[in-house]
């Protein structure tokens, strides 16, 4: 199977999905991780609840499963999932002959960096 690569046009166009992703995901986050604490509250009580605890385990690996087929999407487009927290995503793209990722972050209207395959983040640079 060949790499995917992308046009900044392709990878722009992705945004609004992109977005929705993130909030989907970053919400998911956030639920799992309430509810993550309830079920550690449960497992401290006496005498232990064994019907809440088994249906908040079933939740969270529910939750579980259902992130992991978002960002199982994401990567079958092609699309790089690098960090949930700060919403940050990379494209692989060719530039001036050599492969770069081009690299989107949360707040940002377009993407408008790209960094090389091993520099990361910090290595990032502007598109002319």
């Amino acid at each position: 199977m060949t790499k995917k690569l992308f046009t900044l046009e392709e990878a722009n166009d992705l945004l609004p999905y992109i977005r929705e992703e993130l909030s989907f995901l970053q919400e998911a986050k956030r639920s799992f991780y309430n509810l993550y604490q309830q079920r550690e509250q449960i497992k401290r009580q006496q005498p232990l609840d064994e019907q809440e605890l088994f249906t908040l385990e079933c939740r969270l690996e529910f939750m579980e499963l259902e992130a992991q087929m978002h960002i199982t999407q994401l990567i079958s487009k092609g699309i790089q999932v690098k960090d949930i927290d700060i919403g940050l995503f990379d494209f692989p793209a060719m530039m001036g002959g050599e492969e770069v990722l081009l690299c989107w972050r949360a707040g940002e209207d377009a993407i408008t960096h790209y960094h090389g395959l091993h520099e990361g983040f910090a290595g990032r640079k502007r598109i002319d």
